[in-house]
């Protein structure tokens, strides 16, 4: 690494643990204006106000917003998530398993848009302007706006009822292997595929585009190395850094944005938890839920971001991007 490589970086961790206070304040805070209360939502609607004001007390929930927030912060630096009121059980273990079946759901979505994105926008480039690059940039274009309830009622009735290729539920029998899992989950990846197809696509078509007629390029070209060499060692390595950023964004919206995806298909991921979470006033599983997928969030782009560096040598000799 060089010297400049390391201020840089710490600057970007510490950017990320702010971005992190930041959220954790915003979620707290805003978990507490929401309408009702713990105890309500436990006892009922017809419950008696004072075992309602017994049972606040009791969860601590009528203690001043200050004092609860460096109460639950000071247990989560301990890795204490609290006590889920619906459940009268800690948190941790809920976000643990939810937050597995998300990553599962979210790797096989990867693991498939990933290189078709990527092959589709570097053949977009190679062939710009042709019949191949239009069909490629409407199509992206065109999966991207498609809603994912629509897109994944369509699969459903293609290839669960009608062909019957997939399951229609997403979650799998207890000790299951690999790939009865891997079985179950292709079926509500391809809306999340179909949608970031297009991002990644358009993303590596331009860096492509512009990498291309860059001078380094050239350089390369006169020198008479092979086009493979040129297209891997300079083209692809400097054209990749912006879809790098692109795909670390969408790895965190396919954690915690998928509650639609989940209910469809009854997968038992971060968002359907945070979801119910909401729906029950349960304030220690949605401020959890949340912060999680925000610190998913914040770690892929940190990760991003050293990635970007390594590979970009203006950043590693200290220049500005």
């Amino acid at each position: 690494m060089s010297g400049a490589l390391g201020p840089f970086l710490l600057k970007r961790l510490a950017l990320s643990l702010l971005t992190l206070w930041l959220l954790s304040v915003v979620v707290f805070f805003g978990c507490q204006v929401l309408p009702g209360d713990p105890a309500r939502a436990i006892l009922g609607p017809l419950a008696d106000p004072r075992a309602v004001a017994a049972l606040n007390e009791k969860l601590g929930s009528d203690r001043p917003p200050v004092e609860i927030y460096l109460s639950w912060m000071g247990g989560l630096i301990t890795g204490d998530m609290g006590q889920s009121y619906a459940y009268r059980s800690p948190v941790a273990p809920f976000i643990g398993s939810a937050l597995v079946n998300s990553l599962k759901l979210a790797a096989t979505v990867f693991a498939i848009v990933v290189p078709l994105g990527i092959g589709a926008g570097v053949l977009a480039a190679l062939r710009a302007g042709r019949p191949i690059d239009r069909l490629i940039s409407v199509a992206g274009l065109s999966l991207t706006v498609i809603p994912e309830f629509v897109s994944s009622i369509a699969l459903i009735l293609v290839f669960a009822v009608l062909l019957r290729w997939l399951p229609l539920s997403a979650t799998w029998p207890a000790g299951s292997g690999p790939l009865v899992q891997l079985q179950h989950l292709i079926l509500p990846a391809l809306p999340l595929v179909i949608v970031l197809f297009g991002y990644i696509a358009r993303m590596t078509r331009a860096g492509m585009v512009e990498a291309l007629s860059a001078d380094y390029t050239r350089t390369a070209i006169l020198k008479g190395l092979p086009w493979r060499t040129v297209l891997s060692r300079h083209v692809l390595r400097n054209a990749l850094l912006p879809t790098i950023t692109v795909i670390a964004a969408q790895m965190g919206y396919a954690l915690g944005g998928l509650v639609v995806v989940e209910s469809l298909f009854r997968y038992q991921g971060i968002g359907s938890l945070v979801l119910g979470a909401a729906r029950a006033k349960d304030f220690a599983m949605l401020q959890a839920g949340i912060l999680t997928v925000g610190a998913f969030f914040v770690v892929t782009t940190l990760l991003a971001d050293i990635v970007t560096t390594l590979l970009d040598p203006r950043l590693r000799t200290g220049g500005r991007r």
